[in-house]
This record gives structure tokens, sequence and C-alpha cells, in this order.
């Protein structure tokens, strides 16, 4: 079995809107293609983290830290076979900063009717499949203030100690 390329990951800039929007773009449809510009508005409701293998990009991810939540908005990996490498060092970024940014646990919304691959993929990181309902009341207000409609969550607590005060 080959060696998959070392994954590197990096915060996206706004000089990357074009490369964004043509990896994004593999997975539309004709017609859907999104457009840089349209990234580049994005630039200002998510920080996004590119994984590059030996210079292409295979990975996306977007996300916003509000009231100690991170929620991931985007993630994407191409090819298939480098999901597990880039999933793995986006998270880590990802989970690195919210940390930083005190945030106590990160969201992802996905559907009630997800299949067991997609939530195997997730818990293999650490995440757990978990209805918003039942949540802490912050980060339920925060899954809601996202997503209202959505019942579920792939989430990870990030710390141990919940921040019951204000900082």
């Amino acid at each position: 079995m080959d060696q998959l390329p070392e994954i590197k990951v990096r915060r996206a800039r706004p000089s990357d809107a074009e490369r964004i929007a043509m990896f994004v773009n593999r997975t539309r449809p004709p017609g859907q293609e999104i457009t840089p510009e349209e990234v580049l508005s994005r630039f200002g409701m998510a920080g996004f983290l590119l994984a590059e293998a030996g210079g292409e990009m295979v990975g996306l991810l977007g996300w916003q830290a509000e009231n100690l939540v991170a929620r991931v908005t985007d993630f994407l990996i191409l090819p298939a076979r480098f999901r597990l490498t880039a999933g793995r060092e986006l998270l880590t970024a990802m989970e690195e900063a919210a940390r930083e940014l005190q945030c106590e646990a990160a969201i992802l919304f996905v559907p009630s009717n997800t299949s067991l691959e997609v939530l195997s993929f997730w818990e293999a990181f650490g995440y757990s499949f978990r209805e918003v309902a039942a949540l802490p009341r912050a980060w339920r207000e925060a899954a809601r203030e996202a997503n209202p409609s959505g019942d579920w969550v792939v989430l990870k607590q990030l710390r141990e100690d919940r921040v019951m005060r204000p900082m």
C-alpha cells in the first residue's frame, strides 16, 4: 500500500478563495458551483483551515467560535483516501484553536438519518451523536442559534471544566 504524503494544515487566506472555490466545486453539480467571491464573503463569517498534501488541497474545515462553543460549518476531504489523515489534522488544528478561545465543546450539525459510516468517522475522533434538546443549556442555545431546525449534532467536549459564570 502506498504511503500518503504528509498532511500540512494552515489557516486559509483570502488569496486562497479561488483554490477553495475550485476544490468545493469538485463536489457540486453543474450550475450550483460557488464563486471565489462567495468564498471571500464566507471569510467574514467563518475561519477556514486547509489541509494540503504535496502542495495540493485535500481538505477544508470552516468553523466559528461563539459563546464558548466551536461550530464546524464546512468540512470536505477529497479524495477519500485522505479522509482519516486529513480529517484528523484538520480537527486537531480546529480543536486546539477552539481551546485557546476557551471553547467548551465543538459541534457539527448532522441529519438524524446520518449513516453509521459517517457517525463512525466522527466517533474515531472523539465525537458523539447527541440530541440538541439533551445538551447543557449554553450548548443547546448555541446549537439552536446556528441551526434552529437541527435536532441532532455530533459533539466533542473540549474542556472538563465548564464555565458557569461570565469570564
